[in-house]
């Protein structure tokens, strides 16, 4: 798998910031940029903090696997859909599938708030590049589906099944965790995938036109 230029400024990005921004500053100097970067639903909408929406996917939680999993991924899918594409398509589609994510789970969260009463969502902080790297994950089973690759690093099966079973654990997950997620917003993630369906149709759309 080839590492790109988009790759390593992508991946020593999100390295740099957990481990000089988040890990260091916040946990010996109590610097916390995570109170101004992370995705807070009801700061989004009533402080105006609009940069949240992109700024999240480059924070992640003080656990080495949630950041170390989340670059490998976004390596092993990533170099070779911006080989496929070229590099300009493929930053447009990282960006817009992470940043949707995060727009349509503030608006489920604020949804659900109106309905049901409770804030509590709203205050919670999202980190995490998850959401863009379930967006590839979509694009990757679509144009890459036939390929063989091994679930949990044990099991065979093509690309395309492995991301529909992934979805339908982030669906089941939503549906016995609640919108919140508990420690894993699983609303995020079903947000990146359904951004990188939209993403892709509008591309097809326009390109056909």
């Amino acid at each position: 798998i080839p590492f790109t230029t988009t790759m390593k400024v992508l991946i020593g990005l999100n390295l740099g910031i957990w481990l000089l921004g988040q890990v260091i500053l916040g946990s010996y100097f109590e610097i916390r940029i995570s109170d101004y970067l992370a995705l807070f639903p009801g700061k989004v909408l009533l402080d105006g903090a609009v940069w949240q929406l992109g700024t999240y996917m480059f924070l992640h939680t003080l656990q080495v696997s949630h950041v170390v999993l989340n670059m490998l991924m976004l390596w092993f899918m990533g170099a070779e859909l911006e080989q496929t594409w070229g590099r300009r398509f493929f930053l447009t589609y990282y960006f817009s599938t992470g940043i949707g994510a995060a727009i349509l789970y503030t608006l489920a969260v604020w949804l659900h708030a109106a309905m049901t009463g409770s804030s509590q969502n709203l205050v919670i902080p999202v980190v995490g590049a998850s959401g863009a790297i379930f967006g590839l994950m979509l694009a990757y089973g679509i144009l890459f589906g036939e390929r063989t690759i091994h679930f949990m690093m044990l099991f065979p099966m093509k690309a395309k099944y492995f991301v529909m079973i992934l979805a339908a654990i982030e669906i089941v997950s939503l549906l016995t965790n609640g919108v919140g997620g508990g420690e894993v917003a699983n609303l995020a993630h079903l947000g990146g995938l359904v951004s990188g369906y939209l993403t892709l149709t509008t591309a097809t759309f326009l390109k056909r036109r």
